[in-house]
Order: structure tokens, then C-alpha cells, then sequence
């Protein structure tokens, strides 16, 4: 799935979770003002899988920063769609979301500031002005990352437990978009479950199963086909009248 996608399902994602408004699933109901902040963290999680290839369009979002980052984890990962693109992969980013969530101070006149979701935000809100080419070189895409992570840190939601969620939303939201693509994912890295090959005649098995371990359901076909953008152009909708719908009710409850 392309990465502009993967943003618009983890702020869709987002949007049906904690969002009242209707249409909205509501199962972890948020301030319109944590529906904001929490669509812009989502959106950037749902990129973090792919973290894993040093020439990707993602490390390239905050050089250098992201440049070290990507062959870091790329080594440890094993390469693009392998590890951080399995259940381990996941949780690691889910417990890492949850040590940074820990990370918080009380400012005069701000309150609680939530420092460690301010920092992970830097790298997320690179990923997700990269993908959606809302940003141009290096300098403005790490002015527009810091002044949207500094907006976030004093606007979290006050749920302590929010931004494990909302990483976990984004990161499962791209590993189920890359599921239903043709390439499929090793979603039990680091195990590898090759494919017998007496499965390979078997029709329907053989696209599910792949050679190498990688399971796929591809309801969608390639990444960029047809059929995705006919997923994805009422899943961009629904995250925009998500968030638009927040926007308006923070500023009717200004005044």
C-alpha cells in the first residue's frame, strides 16, 4: 500500500475509535482537540513499519536523523516487510510508545506537558508530511515536524494510555493494508513458515501462502492499483470529516 494511504487509514482509524461524532465507533471517546492530535500521531505511526528500508521515501523524511534510523532497523528487521512488518514488530512499538507515554512534565500556564509523545511526534509527523507531500526539503519538513510536535505535546488527550493506542492503531492499520496487498507480510517474524510445495497447486493457497513465508490476501491486488484507490478515496474521506468534524467543535467550544 502507498504510504500516503497507510496515513489516511491510521487518521481514519484513529477518527473511529475516539471520535463521538457520528458514524464513529466512539470506544475511546477523546476531546474534539485528542481527535486533532491524535489523527496527526496515527497517521504518522501507521508509517513506522515502514522504517525498514534505508532508500524508502520514509528515510528520507528527516535527514539524517531518519537516514540512521533506517539502517538501523533495517539491519535488525531484516529487510523491507520482515520484521517490523510482523506481530513482534508491533509490540515493540507499542511498548516503546508506552515507555514514551510515561514521559511528562508540568508547565506554568501549559499544565501537563506530554513531552515523550512531543518527541516520538518529531519523527511521526516527518513520516506523515513525506508521504502525503505536504512538505518540501529537509528544512521546512523539520520546521513543520517540530511546530506540529510541540502542538501535540501541549494538546495530547489526558487519557494516560493514549499514545500506545494510537501508535497501535496506526502500526496494525499498515500491516493489515500491506496483508490484503499481493506482497503479503511475514506476520510471524522471526519464524518462517515456508510454503510446501505440494500447496503450490493448490489454487487460492498458493496466493495466500507465499514461497518465502510472506501471508497475503490480496483483496487489492498490487500496491497502487485500482482497487486500493477505490478503498482508500472513502477511507481519506471519512478521515477528513473525522477530523474536520473535531476542528469545528474545539472552536465552537471557544467561544
Amino acid at each position: 500500500m502507498m504510504g500516503g494511504h497507510h496515513a489516511a487509514c491510521g487518521a481514519a482509524a484513529w477518527v473511529a475509535v475516539a471520535s463521538t461524532a457520528p458514524f464513529a465507533l466512539g470506544w475511546y471517546p477523546v476531546s474534539p482537540l485528542g481527535v486533532l492530535t491524535g489523527a496527526l500521531v496515527t497517521a504518522g505511526a501507521a508509517l513506522l513499519p515502514d522504517l525498514d528500508h534505508r532508500s524508502g521515501t520514509i528515510a528520507n523524511s528527516l535527514p539524517p536523523l531518519t537516514r540512521v534510523l533506517a539502517g538501523w532497523i533495517e539491519t535488525i528487521s531484516g529487510g523491507h516487510r520482515r520484521g517490523t512488518h510482523s506481530l513482534l514488530g508491533a509490540a515493540v512499538f507499542i511498548l516503546t510508545a508506552i515507555w514514551l507515554g510515561l514521559a511528562t512534565t508540568d508547565v506554568p500556564e501549559f499544565g501537563d506537558i506530554a513531552v515523550g509523545a512531543g518527541i516520538l511526534s518529531v519523527l511521526l509527523m516527518g513520516f506523515a508530511l513525506k508521504s502525503l507531500k505536504l512538505a518540501g526539503g529537509p528544512v521546512q519538513s523539520w520546521l513543520l515536524a517540530l511546530g506540529l510536535s510541540c502542538f501535540i505535546a501541549v494538546n495530547a488527550p489526558q487519557q494516560h494510555d493514549w499514545l500506545p493506542i494510537a501508535v497501535g492503531l496506526g502500526v496494525l492499520a499498515h500491516l493489515a493494508g500491506d496483508l490484503i496487498t499481493t506482497g503479503g507480510i511475514m506476520l510471524l517474524w522471526p519464524l518462517r513458515l515456508k510454503r510446501p510445495r505440494p500447496f503450490a497447486r493448490v489454487p487460492g493457497l498458493r496466493e495466500i501462502w507465499k514461497p518465502g513465508g510472506c501471508l497475503a490476501i490480496p483483496l487489492l491486488g498490487g500496491t497502487g492499483s485500482r482497487r486500493e484507490w477505490a478503498l482508500l478515496v472513502p477511507v481519506s474521506l471519512y478521515a477528513i470529516y473525522g477530523v474536520t468534524d473535531a476542528g469545528f467543535r474545539w472552536l465552537a467550544g471557544l467561544f
